[in-house]
């Protein structure tokens, strides 16, 4: 077929005039085929792809991808060329800290920048399409892909999933730089039964559409051009064959022009789950729900012609698949431009890529405790302890979902503080125990001497990367191996310890607070997790990381998350432990636990700083605000402290009475601002009355006169309140 005899091509065409005249050319099996992901690039496939059998690869080396790539473009009957896919989650080569660790920083400048990064990387290794953000509400930190997600509260994971999208499509999809964002897991993969990968979860409509929901709709309105299916069931219906939310809500409700793309092999799985008996039952459930491209299973391959000629799909089905397919490949440019640009290896790990990741590191970090001993005061110190399995592990500090990281790129807390710390001073350094799993207390022994040894000890501990992530649930979460052993023991010296958490979700920390003298939380910082850690550590820069979910003080009190519901019996510290009532006389009955607390160790929301904030003076321009108004309201901080800081001002709001019970607190905004020492400045809100509105579980929503309370401070838990009312 001749140039003239594809119009498709004609870059001066609109858009959508493009995908109608290359869909109305195609057979049905050309548009079966774009509704197949592969992710085995085998010789095999060749002929697929001359035949216009595959739409989609997936983890595809840039030489093979060249090689199918000219294939399907030169040598297919339609000349359609493919997508190549690839989980690019947090970084390329250069990696930035995990999600949940970006989440911390508050700061969707530095996410965005992130996934810009990200996708200038890997666009110069021939990607085109990524498998992020994943955007899932995760408020169990038990599941291992909460350090995949962006935290617990929807507002936070909006705007940072927004970010995201915008730093890997970048203003022009087609342009060499940048690569496809695919929004995940939709829908309710994070609320997972037990905090086990792939479980069932059951959410009420209406905390499905208050919560989990948004974060999707705002990445979608964010011109998002894929989504992907989820693993679970969603009340009983697999999510990659839910019409409920797929083809009613994403594609109807929403009008989302992009594609759905299943997880790997989610399809095939409904028939463990028992909603389809069989490939061709799978094929047709999801089909019909609306997920348009099957990663790696092969049911639409196999089945989605037959099921047709059968009656059992309908035609406009097919074609809005194909065409949603179609679609973003235009988009990106493929038909333009369908051939990777050639390789530019100084474009990995360059200067200013380093920097940035640096930069993400250092605003991640959350200080949780400190008793003076941070920053530390290089020139009062002569020996330094550098102990733990996470000082020296490159591969470690990255996390999960690094797939083309390298151990060797990462700059570790040892080199870093060797580099950073001067020459006077002796370093002294020992693993403690081999890795965070490890029971094996024999190195203990020269861990302690150097302990003794030294003015101050940095404990670096935690989780290694493989103890988080997909199909990496945990049950226990506190140190794992003999790292609580180690920590004891160092401790039992007498000396100061400064303790460095790596992680890939929040630990049990109860055990912990009372043997460190600060603890600073580095979730698993990335490639340049160790320059950041000596610049918070010797007081370079001042942490400003903040909470993006709940600790808990210990794993019976998960899920722990702060917009919770007040109950009738609300819990309170009055009541704690065994109530003085009886079942005659309910005395002290309330929503508590009889052995622990009620509250997170450390709610959303929080971080430490170096300095000392004080905030005063909320006021409220009205106490009374309409529909399609806005609530204005504003407060005083000061940087009460003697270095330059940045705090995170957040502002929450409850709904005190409605027609459905609301959260006892709910993020509605925040800001980030930088104050120098003794500086005052007034801070300012704008929230529209319409962000006061709720869906009930009729999927109605509800914007109700009322009651508000409002608070502005440095967590959830702050204490500045106001009062307004939303009228009639």
């Amino acid at each position: 077929m001749t140039a003239l005899q594809r119009p498709w091509l004609n870059k001066q065409l609109p858009l959508e005039e493009r995908v109608e005249t290359l869909l109305s050319a195609m057979t049905l099996e050309e548009k079966i085929g774009q509704m197949w992901q592969v992710h085995d690039p085998k010789d095999q496939h060749d002929q697929n792809v001359r035949e216009g059998r595959i739409g989609s690869f997936l983890n595809v080396p840039r030489d093979q991808l060249a090689r199918l790539q000219r294939i399907a473009v030169e040598e297919s009957r339609l000349g359609v060329p493919i997508v190549a896919g690839r989980d690019v989650i947090h970084g390329y080569r250069t990696l930035f800290p995990i999600p949940l660790g970006q989440a911390a920083s508050f700061n969707p400048e530095t996410v965005r920048l992130g996934a810009k990064i990200a996708a200038r990387e890997a666009s110069a290794a021939g990607i085109h399409w990524t498998f992020a953000p994943m955007v899932d509400i995760s408020r169990d930190p038990r599941w291992g892909r909460i350090a995949e997600s962006l935290g617990e509260d929807p507002v936070l994971a909006s705007r940072l999933g927004v970010a995201m999208v915008e730093g890997f499509q970048g203003d022009d999809p087609a342009a060499p730089d940048s690569i496809a964002a695919c929004v995940k897991h939709y829908v309710g993969y994070g609320a997972a039964e037990g905090g086990r990968d792939y479980n069932t979860a059951l959410i009420p409509e209406s905390e499905l559409r208050n919560v989990y929901l948004p974060p999707f709709r705002a990445c979608a309105e964010a011109g998002a051009l894929s989504f992907m299916s989820a693993f679970n069931d969603l009340n009983g219906v697999p999510t990659s064959g839910n019409p409920h939310t797929i083809r009613n809500i994403l594609k109807t409700e929403w009008n989302y022009p992009g594609m759905v793309v299943s997880d790997w092999c989610s399809i095939t799985e409904m028939i463990n789950h028992g909603y389809a008996c069989d490939e061709a039952e799978a094929a047709q459930r999801s089909i019909a729900a609306g997920v348009d491209l099957e990663m790696v299973s092969e049911s639409y391959r196999n089945h989605a012609a037959g099921l047709l000629r059968a009656g059992k799909l309908r035609q406009e089905w097919i074609d809005d698949a194909a065409r949603r397919v179609l679609r973003m490949k235009f988009v990106l440019g493929l038909f333009d431009n369908p051939y990777p640009a050639p390789a530019t290896p100084e474009i990995f790990l360059c200067e200013p890529h380093l920097q940035a990741a640096r930069r993400a590191a250092t605003e991640s970090c959350v200080l949780l405790k400190n008793n003076g001993a941070l920053p530390l005061s290089p020139s009062g110190l002569k020996r330094v302890a550098i102990i733990g399995p996470l000082a020296n592990a490159g591969a470690d500090q990255v996390g999960c979902w690094a797939m083309d990281a390298r151990g060797e790129d990462s700059q570790t807390p040892l080199a870093a503080l060797r580099q950073s710390l001067p020459s006077t001073v002796v370093l002294d350094y020992s693993p403690g125990v081999p890795s965070s799993r490890s029971v094996d207390t024999t190195g203990f022994a020269e861990a302690i001497a150097q302990a003794r040894a030294a003015d101050v000890v940095l404990l670096f501990l935690g989780e290694e990367a493989l103890l988080s992530g997909e199909a990496h649930s945990r049950a226990f979460l506190t140190l794992p191996g003999s790292q609580q052993q180690l920590l004891e023991a160092i401790a039992a010296t007498g000396k100061t310890v400064v303790l460095v958490i790596m992680a890939g979700r929040p630990l049990v920390l109860t055990p912990v607070l009372p043997h460190a003298s600060a603890v600073l939380y580095a979730w698993h910082p990335g490639t340049m997790g160790g320059p950041a850690l000596a610049d918070l550590l010797l007081g370079k820069e001042s942490p400003s990381g903040k909470l993006p979910v709940s600790f808990p003080v210990m794993e019976g009190q998960i899920p722990a998350y702060y917009n919770k519901r007040n109950t009738g019996r609300p819990p309170s510290d009055e009541s704690r432990g065994l109530p003085q009532g009886t079942p005659l006389d309910p005395v002290g009955f309330s929503a508590n636990y009889i052995d622990g607390d009620h509250l997170p160790l450390f709610p959303f929301g929080f971080g430490l700083s170096y300095t000392r904030f004080e905030y005063q003076n909320l006021t409220l321009k009205s106490s009374d605000v309409r529909a399609g108004g806005v609530i204005e309201a504003s407060i005083e901080l000061r940087n009460a402290g003697s270095m330059p800081a940045t705090e995170t001002v957040q502002l929450y709001v409850r709904d005190l009475f409605a027609s459905l019970t609301r959260p006892v607190r709910e993020l509605k905004d925040f800001q980030r601002v930088t104050l120098a020492p003794g500086e005052t400045r007034v801070v300012a809100f704008k929230l529209p009355a319409e962000q006061l509105a709720f869906y009930d579980n009729e999927a109605k929503r509800h914007l109700e006169a009322g009651d508000f309370k409002l608070w502005i401070g440095g967590d959830s838990r702050c204490t500045n309140e106001a009062a307004f009312r939303l009228l009639a």
